[in-house]
């Protein structure tokens, strides 16, 4: 198994809310799932769920 050391500081993507919006739309598309969307985004499905939240 091979690890990967992070140094320096970290910067973490920002999301529009208009962006989120969109990416949040395809959930059920074409028969996609939550998971398939937060794949497809490089997201993670809690990162989605807590989007749906929010709105």
């Amino acid at each position: 198994m091979r690890g990967e050391v992070l140094d320096g500081v970290e910067r973490r993507l920002r999301w529009s809310d208009e962006k989120k919006l969109r990416i949040l739309m395809e959930v059920g598309l074409r028969s996609a799932t939550l998971t398939d969307v937060a794949r497809r985004h490089s997201v993670s499905r809690s990162q989605l769920d807590k989007w749906r939240r929010e709105n």
